[in-house]
C-alpha cells in the first residue's frame, strides 16, 4: 500500500512537471516574437522599421599581421576594436579575426576556404603588405587577389578591399606597379575600396610599435576610425537589401 501511494505521488509530480514544461513551450509558440525572443533588438534607424529581430551579421577580417594584431592583446587587435565600434554605432555584428602574421597573398589564397567556412556576410580583404616587403612581382600579387575576390563572391559575401601602398625599397617602377593594384581591382570589379589601410600612421611615429611597421593599440584605433565608415556603408547596404527582400 505504501509503495502504491509513493508511485501515485511520483506520477502526480511527473505529470505536473510535464504540464509546466508544456505551458512554457506554448508560451514560446503563442507569444509574439518580440516577447518570445529575448534577443530581439531595435532595428537600426536606416532600415525604416520601429522594431525587428535583426540577424547578426558576420564580418571576416582576412589579412596579415596588421589584421591579426601583432604583439597586441586580442582585445586590442583590429577585429576586436572594429567590432566594438560597429556595435556602438548600432550594427548587430560579430567580427572574426582571420589574420595571420607573415601571410602573403599566396598564403591567404591557400587558406581562404577555411576562413569562408565562417559564412561571412562581409569580408574585409587586407593582404599584400608582405608581398611588397618581399618584392613579389605585382602581377602575381594582383592575380592572387583576383582569385580570392572570385572565391569570396562565389560564396555570396560582400567585399571591402583594403589597399596597401609600397615603400621605396624596390624603386619607383615597382612602387608605381604595386600602388596601382588596389584601385585597379576596385574599378574593374566595382568594389568598395579603402585606399590605404595604414592611412595616417606614417605621419605619427607614436602610433607605431618599435619596429616602425606595426600599429600600437592606439594606432589600430586610428585605423578603425578611418575604415569604419566604409565598413558601415557596406553593412548598411546588406541590411537594407535584406529588409526589402523580407518585405
Amino acid at each position: 500500500m505504501w509503495a502504491f501511494k509513493r508511485s501515485a505521488r511520483s506520477y502526480a509530480a511527473l505529470r505536473a512537471a510535464f504540464q509546466a514544461v508544456s505551458y512554457v513551450l506554448c508560451l514560446g509558440v503563442l507569444l509574439p516574437p518580440a516577447v518570445a525572443a529575448a534577443e530581439c533588438a531595435d532595428a537600426p534607424p536606416f532600415l525604416g522599421l520601429d522594431r525587428k529581430c535583426v540577424e547578426t551579421l558576420t564580418v571576416v577580417a582576412f589579412g596579415d599581421s596588421l589584421t591579426a594584431g601583432f604583439q597586441l592583446p586580442s582585445a586590442q587587435a583590429f577585429p576586436a576594436q572594429l567590432e566594438r565600434r560597429l556595435v556602438a554605432d548600432g550594427f548587430p555584428v560579430r567580427v572574426v579575426n582571420a589574420g595571420v602574421s607573415g601571410d602573403t597573398t599566396a598564403d591567404g589564397l591557400a587558406r581562404l576556404d577555411y576562413a569562408l567556412s565562417e559564412k561571412p556576410d562581409l569580408v574585409i580583404l587586407e593582404l599584400g603588405a608582405n608581398d611588397m616587403l618581399r618584392g613579389v612581382d605585382p602581377k602575381l600579387t594582383r592575380q592572387n587577389l583576383e582569385k580570392m575576390l572570385a572565391a569570396i563572391k562565389e560564396k555570396g559575401a560582400a567585399i571591402l578591399l583594403a589597399g596597401m601602398k609600397a615603400s621605396g625599397n624596390y624603386g619607383d617602377a615597382y612602387r608605381t606597379q604595386f600602388d596601382a593594384i588596389y584601385p585597379g581591382l576596385a574599378r574593374a570589379q566595382s568594389l568598395p575600396l579603402y585606399p590605404f589601410f595604414l592611412d595616417g600612421l606614417d605621419k605619427d611615429a607614436a602610433l607605431l610599435q618599435k619596429d616602425g611597421l606595426h600599429p600600437t593599440a592606439e594606432g589600430v584605433g586610428r585605423i578603425v576610425a578611418g575604415v569604419a565608415p566604409a565598413v558601415e556603408e557596406s553593412l548598411r547596404e546588406i541590411m537594407i537589401a535584406r529588409a526589402k527582400k523580407a518585405h
